[in-house]
């Protein structure tokens, strides 16, 4: 255990933090796998918009990278978008 009162400080610090960014961990991943289950391209685009503000909201804040959340936008969106392709016609 720390003896230092700063040491001390720094561990309730970290303790604040590390729960504060599990909350919007969690936020990110409920909404990434609600765009992912969605069954309707109308959906997916609704969801695809509430899960871009959830990261960057959270990117902003330092829970995530910008560039992390950059990449997991841009992979929910190649995602929405291959799924719910038009069929080629032939």
């Amino acid at each position: 255990m720390a003896h230092h009162k700063s040491a001390l400080k720094r561990i309730r610090q970290s303790r604040k933090h590390n729960q504060y960014n599990r909350q919007w961990k969690w936020l990110i991943k409920r909404a990434t796998k609600a765009v992912r289950r969605a069954t309707t391209l109308e959906e997916a685009e609704r969801l695809l918009h509430e899960a871009a503000k959830i990261i960057d909201r959270s990117a902003a804040r330092g829970v995530i990278h910008r560039n992390t959340a950059a990449n997991r936008k841009s992979a929910l969106a190649r995602f929405v978008n291959k799924h719910f392709a038009a069929p080629p016609v032939a």
